[in-house]
């Protein structure tokens, strides 16, 4: 059996205990919890991750005498803080490991609700919804069945306000945050780390784009990336106070 049906079947038998409580979504619910297991699983990376951050907060008045004194040779400069982040056991981008075990489990609901069969037999997955739209559809499909506020269109009209809202959260919360230590994120005179300069100054903006993740992926990963996104707020509000 392959993953895939171990994993159809376990989305299935959580749909069927919480029948109950949600009735036709039961799937949807079923995703949600899904993809709080897997945050609590991985949340012991994003601990880790905010100490790391702490760890490199620090740093920076030792980074800050490097920055004088290899004022006039940048790659020097790079080199030094690097070295200093490997004596000190730090990595610059330790906060990023935390997203990336999380894509397995995206791309996974991904293929279940793209496919139309798994394991040779049909997917019955896919006759899941919630409220008025199909677990397997996506954004067009929901538009071109009864429009922007039609029945399906409505939801994903409610996916977009929690997902626009946790942005605009994340944008104001992420700018604070570099204002208050723009040595820091590397906004200072110099990059730190080679390519940190061009991933901070997208940082505020990148909670923005799961708009578009949640408008071209089936409605079921759409949950998953709408779920983890509000999880990641409100948990990296808590670590990193």
């Amino acid at each position: 059996m392959s993953v895939f049906s171990l994993f159809a079947r376990l989305v299935e038998q959580l749909a069927d205990l919480l029948q109950p409580l949600f009735h036709a979504s039961a799937a949807a619910a079923a995703i949600v919890l899904f993809t709080a297991l897997v945050r609590l699983l991985v949340h012991p990376l994003s601990r880790a991750a905010a100490r790391g951050q702490r760890a490199r907060t620090a740093l920076q008045p030792r980074i800050a005498e490097l920055r004088e004194k290899h004022a006039k040779d940048p790659k020097r400069l790079q080199q030094a803080v690097l070295e200093l982040h490997a004596e000190e056991k730090v990595s610059p981008l330790s906060g990023c490991l935390p997203s990336l075990l999380q894509l397995p489990a995206f791309f996974l609901l991904y293929h279940l609700f793209s496919s139309s069969t798994i394991g040779g037999d049909s997917n019955g997955l896919l006759g899941h919804r919630l409220f008025a739209a199909p677990l397997g559809g996506r954004w067009a499909d929901a538009l071109a069945g009864g429009g922007l506020f039609g029945p399906a269109g409505l939801v994903y009209l409610g996916l977009f306000v929690i997902v626009a809202a946790v942005a605009a959260f994340n944008y104001r919360r992420t700018k604070r945050m570099m204002a208050a230590n723009p040595v820091a994120v590397g906004a200072g005179d110099g990059e730190q780390v080679p390519g940190l300069g061009a991933v901070n100054k997208v940082m505020p903006f990148m909670s923005f784009f799961t708009l578009v993740t949640v408008a071209v992926v089936p409605l079921a990963a759409a949950l998953y990336v709408v779920t983890s996104t509000a999880w990641t707020a409100v948990e990296r509000a808590a670590l990193y106070r």
